[in-house]
């Protein structure tokens, strides 16, 4: 909480450094699993990157994909699937379709088909991920095994 108010203090209230503290802060409430304290930051800082970076932005997209993550924590799938969805049109046409971050929100997305019982579904998509990481990333990355994972679960 600290870094964010210096860096508001430093940079301004609408600051690209601003919208990723609060996105930073969300995620450890997300993962506290304190999800009331975490979407209205997730917002805030999303509802930021677009206005500051643009709504074609990677940041964007990035802001997306946490929100869905968090809708898909709460259960909220058709908000999540959407979200995913969305992180991913923007991801392919910023950076091309075999970056990284196009292969996490195909595997969370994945893994929100696999939590539905979509499980053809579910499989194609962490492999694409998997492949995206293979090559961009390694065979020892940790998104790389999680998408392996994520797969052989399915298998």
């Amino acid at each position: 909480m600290q870094a964010l108010e210096m860096r508001k203090h430093l940079l301004g209230e609408q600051h690209p450094d601003v919208a990723r503290n609060l996105n930073d802060l969300a995620l450890l409430y997300w993962f506290e699993r304190n999800y009331s304290k975490a979407e209205p930051l997730y917002r805030q800082a999303l509802e930021m990157r677009k206005s500051l970076l643009g709504e074609q932005h990677p940041d964007v997209a990035s802001s997306l994909n946490n929100l869905a993550l968090l809708y898909s924590s709460q259960g909220l799938d058709a908000k999540a699937q959407k979200l995913y969805q969305e992180a991913i049109a923007i991801t392919t046409r910023s950076l091309g379709d075999n970056h990284p971050d196009v292969g996490r929100s195909l595997d969370n997305l994945g893994m929100l088909y696999a939590k539905q019982g979509r499980s053809e579904e579910a499989k194609s998509l962490h492999q694409k991920a998997l492949e995206i990481f293979e090559e961009k990333l390694g065979s020892n990355h940790p998104w790389t095994i999680r998408a392996r994972e994520n797969l052989e679960a399915l298998a």
